[in-house]
This record gives C-alpha cells, sequence and structure tokens, in this order.
C-alpha cells in the first residue's frame, strides 16, 4: 500500500479519536478534583492494548448503559489523552514532556501492556533525557525497580549511577533509598566510589533510618545496638581491605562497637603485621578498568576519547570507548623532572596529560595528538586544553580546542607539556600566561606549582581499540 494510503489511514483514525463518533468506552482518568471523562472504542482498544483485550475478554469490566467503564485514578488525564492518540493512529510526541511526565506515562504505558510503546520511550530517556536522573535519583531508580519490563533503562541507568555515583550519593534524598536497591548497588564490582566514601555514606544512611545524629560520640547503647542490627546485611558487601590505613584507625575502627570482632581483629592484623593477606571474600577492587591514576577515575575516560573524537562530552560510555590509556609517567613513581618525563614519554605518540592544582580539587591538562620529542614548535588543529573544576564530578568538565594550530604543541628537551598558553618549563613550574583569553573561561589560575608527589602530572599514552584500560608497565609483562 502506498504511504499516501497509509497517511490517509491514519488521519482517519485520529478523526475517530478526536470525535468520538459510536464510542462504547468511558473512561474516568486522573484524580479528584481533576477528574476527565474520556471516551473511547472498544474495538480498537482490545486490538492495541493486551490490558483493554484481557479486560473485554474476562469481562471484568465495568459496564453502564451499554458502555464500558474505566476509572484510572493513576493516569492523569494528559497522559491518557497521549495513550489514546498513540493506539488510534501510532503518532506520539514525546519532546515536548518533561523527563518526569515521560516516565510517568512509560509506568502507564506498561499498565496498559502496551509493549511497542514501552521500548520506544525508554528509547527516548536513555537517548535524550540522561540528565533527568540528576533530578532525583532515588525516586527514579526505585521507579524503575520495580518494574520488570523497565529492563533497557534500569541497565542504563544503574550503570551510569555505578559511574558517576555522585549522582546517587550527594543526592538530598540519598537517605531515602530503599534498603534493597542499596544493597543491590554495593554488590556491584563497577561502584566507582572510594571504599571508605560508600562506609561514611552507609553510616549517614542508616543514622537516618534510626533517626539519630550521624555522630558516634552522641550514640547510646541502644542506638549502637540499632545501627549494628541496621548494618547487619551490608558489613559483607563493604571492601574493608580496600580501605587505607589512616582512613581505617580514624573512620572505621573508631566504629569497632558495632561491627564483628573478628573483622576488626582480621583488619589489625592486616594493616599492622607485616605480609599479612587478605581475608576479604569479595573482589579487592571495585573499580574496573583502573588506569592506575591518582588523578583520574574511570569515569573520566569515556569523556577524554570523546573530546579528542570532537564529540560532545556524553558521546561515549564506558563500554564503547574507542581507545585505551595506559599509564606513562607519574612524578612519584617516574621521578620530577623534565629529563624523566621525555625518558618516558617521547616516541610514544598521542598522549594525555593531566594535573592538579594546588589546594583545591581542579584537575586541568591537554591533549597532544602528535608526540614529545624533537626541539619545536608543532601544527595541528586536534590538541585541546581540558579542566574540571571538581575532580571527582565529570560532569564539570569543559574542553577548549587550541586556537592557534601553529603553536599548538612545544617540544623541548629542557620543558616538561606545553600546550598554546599553558605550559611546565625547565624549573618544573606550571605556568598559565594571562595574555591570552583562550581557557579564562575555565577559572584556570594563573599561575600554580606541582602539588605533592604523587598529584602531579600523570601522563596517559591512548591507543585505539576497545581493550581493557591497562597499566604500560603490566601490559609489557
Amino acid at each position: 500500500m502506498s504511504s499516501k494510503f497509509w497517511a490517509e489511514l491514519s488521519n482517519d483514525y485520529e478523526k475517530l479519536f478526536e470525535t468520538e463518533i459510536g464510542y462504547d468506552v468511558i473512561i474516568y482518568a486522573g484524580e479528584e478534583p481533576n477528574v476527565k471523562e474520556i471516551h473511547s472504542h472498544s474495538n480498537i482498544l482490545c486490538i492495541r492494548s493486551q490490558y483493554f483485550r484481557s479486560a473485554f475478554s474476562n469481562e471484568w469490566a465495568e459496564k453502564r448503559d451499554g458502555k464500558f467503564i474505566f476509572r484510572k485514578p493513576n493516569i492523569s488525564p494528559q497522559l491518557f489523552n497521549i495513550i489514546l492518540r498513540f493506539i488510534y493512529c501510532g503518532n506520539i510526541e514525546l519532546e515536548k514532556l518533561q523527563g518526569s511526565d515521560v516516565l510517568k506515562l512509560l509506568v502507564a504505558v506498561d499498565e496498559l501492556n502496551i509493549n511497542s510503546l514501552i521500548s520506544h520511550i525508554q528509547e527516548f530517556l536513555i537517548d535524550h533525557q540522561t540528565e533527568f536522573l540528576q533530578q532525583n535519583p532515588t525516586e527514579i531508580l526505585e521507579t524503575v525497580y520495580q518494574h520488570e519490563t523497565f529492563t533497557d533503562l534500569w541497565d542504563f541507568y544503574l550503570e551510569k549511577v555505578c559511574i558517576e555515583p555522585e549522582i546517587l550519593f550527594n543526592s538530598e534524598k540519598f537517605n531515602n533509598l530503599k534498603a534493597p536497591l542499596l544493597e543491590l548497588l554495593l554488590k556491584r564490582d563497577d561502584l566507582n566510589l572510594d571504599e571508605v566514601e560508600i562506609w561514611e555514606n552507609l553510616l549517614k544512611w542508616c543514622s537516618v533510618r534510626q533517626n539519630i545524629e550521624n555522630d558516634l560520640t552522641k550514640w547510646s547503647r541502644e542506638d549502637i545496638a540499632n545501627i549494628e542490627r541496621e548494618l547487619h546485611n551490608f558489613v559483607p558487601l563493604i571492601r574493608f581491605y580496600d580501605i587505607e590505613p589512616v582512613d581505617f584507625f580514624y573512620k572505621v575502627y573508631c566504629y569497632k562497637d558495632i561491627l564483628p570482632q573478628d573483622l576488626i581483629h582480621d583488619l589489625l592484623e592486616f594493616h599492622i603485621v607485616p605480609n599479612v593477606k587478605s581475608k576479604a571474600n569479595l573482589p579487592s577492587s571495585r573499580k574496573s578498568n583502573q588506569i592506575n591514576s591518582t588523578l583520574i577515575e574511570p569515569r573520566h575516560i569515556p569523556v577524554f576519547a570523546s573530546w579528542i573524537n570532537k564529540k560532545d562530552s556524553s558521546h561515549y560510555n564506558k563500554k564503547d570507548t574507542p581507545y585505551n590509556f595506559n599509564l606513562l609517567y607519574r612524578s612519584s613513581r617516574d621521578g620530577i623532572g623534565t629529563s624523566s618525563f621525555h625518558r618516558n614519554c617521547d616516541d610514544k605518540g598521542a598522549t594525555i596529560f593531566i594535573a592538579k592544582i594546588k589546594d583545591s580539587t581542579q584537575l586541568i591538562g591537554g591533549y597532544n595528538p602528535l608526540d614529545w620529542n624533537g626541539s619545536k614548535w608543532k601544527t595541528t588543529a586536534d590538541s585541546f586544553l581540558f579542566n574540571f573544576i571538581d575532580r571527582k564530578n565529570v560532569s564539570t568538565g569543559k574542553v577548549s580546542y587550541i586556537n592557534k594550530q601553529a603553536q599548538a604543541i612545544y617540544c623541548s628537551n629542557t620543558w616538561g607539556p606545553t600546550m598554546g598558553n599553558l605550559y611546565c618549563n625547565h624549573d618544573n613550574k606550571w605556568y598559565y600566561d594571562i595574555y591570552s583569553d583562550e581557557f579564562v573561561q575555565y577559572k584556570i589560575l594563573d599561575k600554580f606549582w606541582t602539588d605533592k608527589p604523587g598529584q602531579i602530572p600523570d601522563i596517559v599514552k591512548i591507543q585505539k581499540g576497545h581493550e581493557k584500560i591497562l597499566d604500560a608497565t603490566s601490559k609489557k609483562g
């Protein structure tokens, strides 16, 4: 049949929907005082929806004066009209809806068992409403978790929270998260959060559940017993052996009264006695795709890959990142100095360098698509500088591509990484030239120094491929 006739057929059904000629179904949608009476046709509903098909065939729908009666207080009149328009003519416009309304529409469509629309709405939320999750992650995750048919959306949101856990853990409503969902999250191996932060958030969550202050010094014996009971199912999910000794002493050991005594004994032995192995029953690290960096985390990798290919920051995720990032140089490991930098980084191809601004949470750095060997300015249109205001939050990342392509990369044996107007010279100090407006919008300090060993800089080699991210030294065997 010609597409012309398909369009004509669709228009005719839309007219039928709007004129309500010959209707035999009355639907009361919405809650008082916003209930609206909507009219429809049983034969069309029966063909297009399993829910209505069951209602008519099993005769459990109320019937009055020859018309079927449905009451749907949980679906607003606006959303029901959207659903009916789709049932009649296959048209639906989601772009005009807020993310919360799209999710409500998805829940309603699931109830009415319109399978084709369930898949379509999930795809729309994944493709166009990724920021929607940040508005109320607790409620959204729990809504999706409760519906078995939302598998695509559940996998997407759960992975996004694991990559960027601050979306959930820094939310004002994190403490409202239901226990089964928190337990499910803590079982994940890819939850990209330091273990001590997971432990602290868990304590905060337990305190709110017990309606007590999150202050150990103010807990009564009854409070301690209640917190211990609340923690019972979660303690085996915390990877205490991954917590650094200082954090263990100040942030874990002080809670020894609410933790199993054999666990405390084993942890003390592990931290005090030389060569004692971990007795953990869980994998030693949650963070998959480790890049062996003290500055960045796996969540930064898709952002860098997106910028390298001149895409939007969220273009790639960790599964489809087209590059490997292998650590070449770290000052604390390889020595501070330009000679050490060039010894490890010359003739390695494309690299990213990363530095942390002293006494701040900011990261800065750049991408060199060429190499660092030689002694001259190099020309490229593909290099860029970047800044993360908060290194824990990748959404704060900004990128600026080099304007002066003929002076994009400067190479010299007596200079460190130098790109555009951001440079490290022979005295191992890092500078930013303020005569150019490039990158000023990202509030980079005019002048900054290397921080304590291990924090500046990291030089990462980039390779094409979908293999796991490996430390360059371990990759060599």
